[in-house]
C-alpha cells in the first residue's frame, strides 16, 4: 500500500455510525464561524499597531496591574473553590439530609443568575454598610471596591464548575473501596490521600481549569464590588471597555490579544498537569 493510500484509508475508516464526513464538516464549519473567524478577526485588528506600539499598550503600567489583577484573583478565587468545591461535593454525594435538593439548587444558582444581580447582592452584602461588611469594617478589614471583592466575587461565579466536576466521580466511587481502606486500618487522611485524592485529581483539576477560565473573563459581578480604581481595582476586561469607549479599537484589540495568549499558556500548562496526573494515576 503507498503512503498516500495508507492516509486515505486512515481517514476512512470504517464506522458503525454513518455520516462522520458530514458532521465533521459541519462541525469544523460551526467551530470556525463562533471561535475561529471572530479570534482571527480580532488578531488582525491588533496587527494593525506596530510592534512598538502593541508594547506600549500590553505592556502600559496600568495594562500590566490590571493582568496582575486578573490573573492573580482568578487564580487565587479557583484555588479556594478547588478545596470548597470538592468538600461541597463530596457531601451532596456522601451525605442525605433536610434540604439536600435546596442546596443542589443553591450550586446551579452562580450559573442562572445574571452577573449583574450577582454583583450588586455581593456589594450589597460586603460594604461597609452592609450585613457582613459592617462586621468586617468593624475589625479593620475592607473588601466591597477592594481586590479581596474580586477575589471573593470570582469564587462566587466559579463554584459551581468545581463541583458539577467532581460530583460525577464521587458518585461512580463506591463506598466499599473507603471501607475497605478503613478494614485495613488507614485513618481518615491516609483514606482521603491514597484512596480518594488519586480518583478525583484529574476532575478536580478540570474543575479548577474552567473556574480559573471562566474567571478571567468575568465582568458583570466584578465591577460592581471592584471599585474599579486604575492601578488597584481595575480588571482587564473593564480596560478593555474603557478603550472601546475611548474608540481606542486597535488598543483594546491588543490587550486583549496578550489576554488570549497568556491564558492560553495558563490552560495548556493545566491540561499537561492533567494528562500527568491520569497517567500517574494509571502507572499505579
Amino acid at each position: 500500500m503507498t503512503a498516500a493510500a495508507a492516509r486515505t484509508s486512515f481517514w476512512r475508516k470504517p464506522s458503525i455510525l454513518p455520516g462522520f464526513g458530514l458532521s465533521m464538516g459541519f462541525t469544523l464549519l460551526y467551530l470556525s464561524f463562533i471561535v475561529l473567524i471572530p479570534l482571527a478577526a480580532l488578531i488582525l485588528r491588533a496587527a494593525g499597531l506596530s510592534w512598538d506600539e502593541f508594547i506600549g499598550v500590553v505592556a502600559d503600567p496600568r495594562a500590566l496591574a490590571a493582568y496582575r489583577l486578573s490573573f492573580g484573583a482568578s487564580f487565587l478565587a479557583a484555588a479556594v473553590n478547588i478545596v470548597f468545591g470538592v468538600l461541597t461535593a463530596w457531601v451532596l454525594v456522601r451525605y442525605d439530609f433536610p434540604l439536600k435538593r435546596f442546596v443542589e439548587g443553591l450550586v446551579d444558582l452562580p450559573f442562572a443568575l445574571p452577573t449583574a444581580v450577582a454583583g450588586i447582592a455581593l456589594t450589597a452584602l460586603f460594604a461597609e454598610n452592609g450585613w457582613i461588611g459592617h462586621i468586617l469594617a468593624q475589625a479593620g478589614l475592607k473588601v466591597a471596591f477592594t481586590p479581596l471583592g474580586v477575589v471573593i466575587a470570582l469564587v462566587f461565579i466559579g463554584l459551581p464548575f468545581v463541583v458539577r466536576t467532581v460530583q460525577p466521580v464521587l458518585q461512580d466511587l463506591n463506598k466499599e473501596v473507603e471501607e475497605a481502606a478503613a478494614s485495613l486500618g488507614a485513618n481518615r487522611f491516609q483514606t482521603f490521600r491514597r484512596v480518594l485524592l488519586p480518583a478525583i485529581l484529574p476532575a478536580a483539576l478540570t474543575g479548577f481549569a474552567l473556574a480559573f477560565a471562566r474567571a478571567l473573563g468575568e465582568y458583570g459581578s466584578v465591577i460592581f464590588i471592584a471599585g474599579n480604581l486604575p492601578m488597584k481595582s481595575e480588571i482587564v476586561p473593564l480596560l478593555i471597555i474603557i478603550k472601546l469607549e475611548q474608540f481606542d479599537y486597535a488598543g483594546a484589540a491588543a490587550i486583549s490579544v496578550a489576554m488570549l495568549a497568556a491564558a492560553f499558556v495558563l490552560l495548556f500548562m493545566i491540561n499537561l498537569l492533567q494528562r500527568w496526573s491520569r497517567a500517574r494515576i494509571g502507572a499505579f
